[in-house]
């Protein structure tokens, strides 16, 4: 019987059933090492880029190496330009851009731009795979707000894998509205990326052994890619880029002794500022707040205990798990920063409910969606450019998932019927679902139709998206439907 079978049995016998998990929760469940915070944040460059002829072009090469990780060990890692990780691909609204992305790996890849608005066939999902040695390069107009978005691969069943071994990175989008708002904006001083992730060390190397219902948990926490890691503060208000970059595990980020001011999810910029003591986000989830210091103070930014939300045992998702995440040591004279403000987006701009023509829903469970596996070849989804969609998402088990649409960013209008939290109404592309609980997710399909090449929806938890929790949907024109098709299957009927 498989882990997940017995999740769902155990609503049933959960006396019995929670008894046994509770029993195994020790085996699969990785408590966090305390850490000393002694080594300083690494910061991923900025990717250089060139422009010719109106094009703003980055040049990313995914590629093996060793990274010593001080304190733990050298080990084996996968990277983008280097041995870990990327650098920071940064473009503003309106330009044209392109990434020659170089295949240096023993076995093929993918880029996907995670939150980016774009032409299926350069979204870098499973359809777009890059054999090793060989280069793609995608190219799309920049047409959508600022944002902290991230790129990392695709493969069909192996993402978590790739991933977990280091490949990733931030893709931040500007515009006018972001550059005109009173915010900490000098990237690397008070306007800074944090990828966070747990990862598994043994004997001082990477170890992607075992495991949890939802993936790897680690016993060490990375920012940047970097154990134990303080930064120092110079400035009043520092604008932190909070990335979930890891497989499976869900944080909720808090300071001991102060409120955030969240300024961004997923999307963009929210309405105006929110004050949050604190802010979960599950895997692939991004969020921006600003932090005030005071002269000569050291804090640090931990991960409290998690609401998973009617999870039947949460230590096997490391809901139970609480530890710091990253050292501030503040200098003892801060240059003044202002409070964090901006102009509001338009409400013109925005979805409507009442424009919904089309309500689609899906539900997650035992790997799969709405009783299906993800077939490479089967086309789940119509979607007709223009068109404004709810989608009605719920788990349909008690275990964690963690939803992501590509190429759109929706708007939350209820969960179990109320309105989100204000933490949950902006623009977002992935969102956490507490087990048993509907979603309803208002959506806008603009710009590109292409009837033979997909875009995904997919649980964020990479080892269910890998075992298959994922789906395929086409978005095309009116007229277009005889077309849809797989690349290879052009033509075909697969409605």
């Amino acid at each position: 019987m498989t882990r997940t079978r017995r999740l769902v049995g155990a609503l049933a016998v959960a006396a019995v059933a929670v008894t046994a998990l509770t029993a195994c929760d020790s085996f699969t469940t990785s408590p966090i090492t305390a850490q000393e915070f002694v080594n300083e944040l690494a910061i991923p460059p900025l990717a250089e880029s060139t422009v010719q002829d109106g094009v703003r072009t980055f040049h990313l090469t995914a590629q093996e190496g060793e990274t010593d990780f001080p304190g733990i060990g050298t080990s084996e890692t996968w990277g983008f330009n280097g041995s870990l990780l990327g650098p920071t691909l940064r473009a503003q609204r309106g330009e044209q851009v392109a990434v020659d992305v170089d295949n240096e790996l023993s076995e093929p890849t993918s880029v996907h731009w995670h939150g980016m608005h774009l032409p299926a066939a350069m979204d870098g999902g499973p359809h777009q795979m890059v054999a090793p040695g060989k280069t793609w390069r995608p190219t799309w107009r920049i047409d959508q707000p600022a944002a902290t978005l991230w790129y990392h691969p695709h493969p069909h069943g192996e993402t978590e894998s790739h991933v977990y071994r280091g490949l990733a990175g931030m893709f931040l989008l500007d515009d006018e509205q972001s550059l005109a708002a009173a915010l900490p904006k000098q990237y690397g001083v008070d306007d800074l990326p944090l990828i966070v992730q747990d990862k598994q060390f043994r004997d001082g190397r990477l170890s992607m052994d075992g495991g949890s219902e939802v993936g790897i948990l680690g016993n060490t926490i990375l920012v940047n890619g970097t154990p134990g890691a303080y930064r120092r503060v110079t400035t009043e208000r520092v604008r932190l880029r909070l990335l979930n970059g890891s497989t499976g595990r869900t944080f909720t980020f808090a300071f001991e002794d102060r409120s955030m001011t969240m300024i961004a999810s997923d999307g963009g910029l929210l309405d105006k500022p929110l004050e949050l003591d604190r802010l979960r986000l599950a895997p692939g989830e991004r969020a921006e707040v600003v932090v005030a210091f005071r002269p000569g103070e050291t804090v640090r930014l931990r991960s409290v205990k998690t609401d998973l939300g009617g999870v039947v045992v949460p230590g096997t998702a490391g809901g139970n798990d609480a530890f710091d995440v990253l050292e501030f040591r503040a200098a003892k004279a801060l240059t003044p920063s202002p409070k964090p403000s901006w102009e509001p987006t338009a409400e013109a701009d925005r979805p409507r409910e009442s424009d919904a023509s089309v309500t689609r829903r899906f539900v997650l469970a035992d790997d799969q969606i709405n009783g299906k596996s993800m077939d490479m070849s089967r086309i789940d989804e119509i979607a007709y450019v223009g068109d404004t969609e709810v989608w009605e998402v719920t788990s349909g088990q008690p275990v964690p998932h963690s939803f992501h649409v590509h190429d759109v960013q929706f708007r939350i209008l209820t969960i179990d019927g109320k309105a989100p939290p204000a933490e949950l109404a902006g623009p977002k592309d992935t969102v956490y679902l507490k087990p048993n609980v509907r979603y309803r997710l208002l959506l806008r399909f603009e710009d590109y139709a292409d009837p033979t090449m997909p875009y995904m929806y997919h649980c964020h938890m990479l080892r269910h998206e890998d075992k298959g929790m994922m789906g395929q949907f086409v978005v095309i024109r009116p007229g277009q439907e005889n077309e849809v098709g797989m690349p290879q299957m052009k033509g075909m009927d697969h409605h």
